[in-house]
């Protein structure tokens, strides 16, 4: 009876410390954690490769984008004019270009005599030192808009380089290019000739700059760039435009200025007209004194007529 009292009365020990008396209890613990651990680690692996591989395909795709867009290239060498002769020492200048804000001696030399008439050069005649001929190569690199024989000119070739700059050659022998060609600065277009428009200059190559079809002197542009011409055109329009644009402000208002003092004087006439024919209205006190003292040997006097028209009567 009392050992069924004591079991009775002895409470049982927790189910949790038995459960941790176990040996296999605290290994499956550690195995547990180091399960999500590593499941925890994997799964911010892998969204970091998500990521990653996401930002690669955007950069790929942007890649892509500007590849298909045409380059621009960077370093590319930017021709400058150039004399239109394989060595430009072993020639002259025969006939410069007429400038017209150049001095009087200076515009005398850049005249080129022609049937009894006097012409401006529109561009340089170059010659070699030795009298000989000589081959003429492209200034620019272009297209070939013109090779044909001038029957006073001699054969004629235009190149056409963009933004309305063309080199003419004339006064060729021959020539090696056709229309539509494309030259690259320093071929040879053709040999040096006469001409019967600059006989004097004998085997010669004329040349000219033009821009928007005006010529220019080749010589200040040698060794420059092509936007150097470009550039130099465009601001010398826009100061134009400006002085254009001051002298149209200063005419309006000019024209207005002399329209208000025509109004102030008008209304000054007016005024005054106003008030003569106030004053004709209303006579003065000393006015009817005078009248009232006039004699008829004044009024007989006033009504004389002038001698010299009776004169002219008769």
């Amino acid at each position: 009876m009392r050992e069924e009292e004591k079991n009775q009365i002895s409470p049982k020990k927790p189910s949790l410390q038995r459960l941790f008396r176990k040996r296999w209890v605290f290994p499956a613990i550690y195995l547990t954690c180091a399960a999500l651990i590593v499941a925890g680690a994997l799964w911010f692996q892998n969204k970091q490769d998500e990521k990653t591989k996401k930002d690669e395909y955007e950069y790929s795709q942007a890649g892509t984008s500007q590849q298909n867009e045409p380059a621009v290239p960077v370093n590319e060498a930017v021709e400058k004019f150039m004399m239109p002769v394989l060595d430009p020492n072993s020639v002259e200048i025969q006939k410069p270009f007429y400038d017209y804000h150049a001095s009087k001696e200076e515009q005398e030399a850049a005249l080129v005599f022609y049937d009894n008439t006097y012409h401006p050069n529109r561009g340089i005649d170059i010659v070699r030192k030795d009298g000989k001929a000589f081959d003429v190569t492209a200034s620019l690199s272009g297209t070939v808009t013109k090779a044909e024989k001038d029957p006073i000119l001699g054969y004629v070739v235009e190149i056409d380089h963009e933004n309305g700059v063309v080199t003419v050659y004339q006064s060729l022998a021959d020539v090696k290019v056709k229309a539509g060609d494309t030259v690259k600065q320093g071929q040879v277009i053709g040999k040096a000739g006469q001409s019967q428009f600059n006989q004097e200059a004998g085997i010669h190559a004329h040349f000219e700059i033009r821009k928007d079809n005006k010529p220019v002197n080749p010589i200040d542009y040698i060794d420059q760039p092509l936007t150097a011409l470009t550039e130099q055109k465009a601001g010398n329009e826009n100061a134009t435009e400006q002085n254009n644009a001051t002298s149209t402000d200063e005419q309006t208002k000019s024209d207005e200025q002399p329209a208000s003092d025509e109004q102030t004087k008008e209304d000054e006439q007016t005024t005054s007209d106003e008030q003569s024919q106030l004053n004709e209205e209303t006579p003065t006190t000393e006015q009817s004194t005078d009248e009232e003292t006039t004699t008829p040997s004044d009024e007989q006097s006033y009504k004389t007529p002038d001698a010299s028209i009776g004169m002219a009567r008769t």
